[in-house]
């Protein structure tokens, strides 16, 4: 996690030079609100990621002489194949095409979103992987 955080430091500091050398050259408001917004996004993470890494124990990769079986162990759990994200897809299709062809499809979408979330959601608490 210090090494993340080390990172983003270096990202945040690379933003905090380029956004005034930006607004100079170009006087765009636009991009030099998007780069203020980067600079806080990557302050932000970092603060996150230095906080977090005070809590927990040191990791491999933050070791000097770590060693890669030492990152050895669960990872956590990887569903397999699913048909729900199919049926989420359709969902959002009917809705953003509500607009175009009648509000009734975007009610209709709603409707069918309410079935594919939660069948999305409750997939592996019955059948073959419910756990």
């Amino acid at each position: 996690m210090k090494i993340g955080s080390l990172i983003f430091l270096a990202l945040m500091a690379f933003y905090a030079v380029i956004t005034p050398v930006y607004w100079i050259l170009s006087h765009d408001y636009t991009g030099t609100t998007a780069l203020t917004l980067t600079f806080f996004l990557t302050l932000m993470i970092a603060g996150y990621l230095g906080l977090v890494s005070r809590r927990l124990d040191r990791a491999p990769e933050d070791k000097r002489g770590g060693e890669i079986a030492e990152g050895a162990g669960e990872l956590g759990f990887f569903p397999p194949q699913s048909k729900w994200p199919l049926f989420v897809a359709l969902t959002a299709t009917l809705v953003f095409l509500g607009p175009v062809f009648g509000w009734w499809l975007t009610i209709l979408g709603f409707g069918f979103g309410a079935v594919s979330i939660t069948g999305l959601l409750y997939e592996f608490y019955r059948g073959d992987h419910a756990h």
